[in-house]
């Protein structure tokens, strides 16, 4: 705080939701992992990237962005793509634009993999967050939290 700039202190209400925040980024994955783990036998990460993949054009993405959609670094990418790859539900291949690079691309066994997990998952996310959240406008939390991700 300066004297050009004065900062109003947090009211209750905003500080109890600047408190919760670290917790529910720390324990809101972790729980939906141990769920799909428990279930599908497929940990958080690797739905993510099956999901990831199957959303792109062509259902292929470089290994660069499919790391940074799944919040990953490129060597803990390559090591999930590896265990991926391995039951047949990734393939990698040279990039078409640039031979140095490489794809990932999700197989039809990937694709009928990450809809099979796909209940699982939907009921981990709703009964771990989406069910807290009855009667709070989600189209304008989620902007607000775009928002902030965004412009930080």
């Amino acid at each position: 705080m300066t004297a050009a700039h004065p900062v109003d202190p947090m009211t209750p209400d905003e500080e109890a939701l600047v408190r919760a925040l670290p917790r529910l980024m720390y324990a809101l994955p972790r729980a939906i992992d141990a769920d799909m783990v428990r279930e599908q036998r497929m940990p958080l990460t690797e739905w993510t990237a099956l999901m990831r993949l199957s959303e792109a054009p062509r259902r292929r993405m470089r290994m660069g962005e499919l790391a940074l959609s799944c919040e990953l670094s490129l060597s803990g990418m390559t090591r999930i793509a590896s265990a991926l790859e391995g039951q047949g539900l990734i393939q990698r291949v040279r990039s078409d634009d640039d031979a140095r690079g490489w794809n990932a691309v999700l197989t039809d066994a990937g694709l009928a993999r990450l809809k099979l997990a796909w209940p699982s998952n939907l009921a981990s996310v709703r009964r771990h967050f989406l069910d807290h959240l009855e009667g709070i406008d989600l189209a304008r939390l989620a902007r607000a939290i775009q928002n902030v991700a965004t412009n930080g």
